[in-house]
């Protein structure tokens, strides 16, 4: 279907204010991946909006973070400022260690011998 140039921006529009997933967007209006994209870059043009906040195909865009990334993002900006240089690589190997657990599918709670592992999703693993 051929939507105008006013069409596309109000569409566009749409989808960037409602927070819609592109999965959402593309059922609505009955519209590709690429379209859907495409239009939201135009109204974001259009209005001067800057950022690089991105539509996933199944998620939508304001989410909370995931449980492996929550302790993380706790600290604001001046926690990582006061870090000793040892402190902030610690704290970035932590982080890369629960990015890679978090694309497994699963978490670490605790210390040592008390780990207790916990998967991210609603699968049954056998």
């Amino acid at each position: 279907m051929k939507y105008t140039h006013e069409e596309r921006i109000d569409i566009g529009r749409d989808i960037y204010t409602s927070g819609m997933s592109c999965a959402d967007a593309m059922a609505k209006y009955n519209l590709s991946h690429g379209s859907v994209e495409r239009y939201v870059s135009m109204y974001k043009a259009e209005n001067g909006i800057k950022g690089t906040r991105s539509l996933s195909s199944e998620n939508p865009a304001p989410k909370q973070p995931s449980k492996a990334r929550q302790a993380s993002s706790d600290y604001d900006i001046e926690t990582y400022m006061a870090m000793s240089k040892e402190e902030l690589i610690d704290e970035l190997i932590r982080a890369k260690v629960n990015e890679a657990r978090a694309k497994k599918g699963y978490e670490v709670k605790g210390d040592g011998a008390s780990k207790e592992y916990s998967s991210l999703s609603n699968k049954n693993f056998k």
